[in-house]
């Protein structure tokens, strides 16, 4: 593990407390202009992602509704609370090929977008220990006063996020600042993630407001408009 990256986990609350976890479960709301464009509007301002910290897996609740999400890589499923399937789909990565920015999604297309980014990100950036992944420092960048230090992140094959290359920006403080990004299924759109409002949750230390923008150039932010945005509330892990 390289300064960084150990300066990162440290901050964020350690390797030997996050090894001692196995799932996080968050309530959120997932907003923005992104699913406008998608023609899914307010599809998840309001649910309830199980996140598995072992394996790449998310489950979705949508609470006062009958269905769950279950995200993995090479699967996904819609299903009732009673785990009866609604909707099930092998290989889901394939159906976005050839789409175009306004081309809508469907159930499973939000839930293939919705579990590779937040599983990525509620695992961040404990994941990038993980055998399998390649970290290298890059020049640090200056933010309105203050120094960011830049982690790039080659993801291994067998993970799937946005893309296979990332950067992920912290603060002298060691915490998470912005994580940049293209994102593969949506044509290799830009993304500037910002990272706030951190809670301390049993020792693991997890920003609680993410503000995604479009970047041009030299990660120039594009100020409108706001794609994603993410708050979240009560948080539990175990």
């Amino acid at each position: 593990m390289n300064d960084l990256l150990q300066l990162a986990v440290n901050a964020h609350g350690g390797l030997k407390r996050w090894n001692e976890i196995t799932a996080i479960t968050v309530a959120a709301s997932l907003t923005g202009a992104i699913w406008f464009v998608k023609s899914q509007g307010d599809y998840l301002k309001d649910v309830v992602m199980t996140v598995d910290t072992t394996k790449e897996r998310l489950v979705t609740d949508f609470p006062g509704q009958d269905k769950r999400f279950i995200f993995e890589p090479q699967r996904l499923i819609m299903e009732r609370n009673d785990g009866t399937l609604i909707q099930e789909r092998q290989d889901p990565e394939e159906i976005f090929v050839g789409q175009l920015r306004e081309t809508p999604w469907d159930d499973l297309q939000v839930a293939y977008f919705q579990g590779e980014a937040l599983w990525t990100y509620l695992n961040t950036p404990f994941l990038y220990t993980r055998p399998g992944f390649v970290t290298e420092e890059i020049a640090p960048i200056q933010v309105d006063g203050e120094q960011w230090r830049r982690l790039k992140i080659t993801f291994p094959e067998s993970i799937k996020s946005h893309t296979r290359e990332q950067i992920s920006c912290f603060g002298p403080d060691g915490l998470l600042r912005r994580h940049d990004y293209t994102v593969d299924i949506l044509g290799g759109a830009t993304g500037l993630n910002y990272a706030s409002e951190y809670r301390d949750v049993d020792g693991i230390i997890f920003p609680t407001k993410r503000r995604i923008y479009a970047y041009e150039g030299d990660y120039q932010l594009v100020p409108e408009p706001l794609l994603v945005k993410i708050d979240m509330g009560e948080i539990t892990v175990r």
